[in-house]
């Protein structure tokens, strides 16, 4: 059955991409990513793209394609644009879809919505990335608890990187949410190192 699941994150630069990609090549899904903000030439997209070996996958283009690396609602307005939630549609696919966000729940779009108010727009679960450093339980906790406020389903979260049992097992205590898998660190990632992290995840 074809699934669509929002990649989130904890904050920015916790491995969303890689998780994306290691998701994307697992189930032979169809990826997008709505923002793109800045590093165009070397864009999350051309990154999955370049990480899956599957013939299934097809990467869907971004809505906005922003040109400074700032936060969206920043970056869109330096480009001259605003961006509007009535833009963005889910890709018409009968496969599954990897969507991967752009920082945190709430990064801004624009003056008024948030990464949050996206993932409501386009309706769908989230899975969750974390990663272990002092003050990732209090992040993890803040993402998944206003996740639950605003009645938003969690698939699960991915622990990505070095790993500390103590806090991965008070953050699956405390949220009582599933685990779907720990990534281990990964270094010069390349295609078949996306293949066997794969086995990593339940889902």
């Amino acid at each position: 059955m074809a699934e669509k699941y929002f990649v989130t994150g904890i904050g920015t630069g916790i491995g969303k991409t890689l998780i994306s990609a290691i998701l994307t090549e697992k189930l032979k899904a169809d990826y997008w990513k709505p923002i793109q903000s800045g590093d165009l030439a070397q864009s999350d997209s051309l990154t999955v793209k370049n990480l899956i070996s599957n013939s299934k996958t097809k990467i869907h283009p971004e809505t906005y394609r922003l040109n400074n690396p700032l936060s969206p609602h920043l970056s869109a307005r330096l480009d001259g644009i605003q961006i509007e939630l009535n833009q963005f549609h889910l890709p018409k696919t009968d496969n599954s879809l990897i969507i991967e966000g752009a920082g945190g729940l709430l990064v801004p779009l624009n003056d008024t919505e948030l990464i949050l108010d996206l993932i409501k727009h386009l309706n769908v679960q989230v899975i969750v990335v974390s990663q272990n450093y002092l003050g990732s339980i209090n992040h993890t906790l803040l993402t998944i608890n206003t996740l639950k406020q605003h009645n938003i389903i969690i698939k699960g979260i991915i622990f990505n990187g070095e790993t500390n049992s103590e806090t991965e097992d008070y953050i699956l205590k405390y949220t009582q949410i599933s685990c779907l898998g720990r990534i281990p660190l990964l270094k010069n990632i390349n295609k078949q190192m996306v293949i066997e992290a794969g086995k990593y995840i339940t889902l």
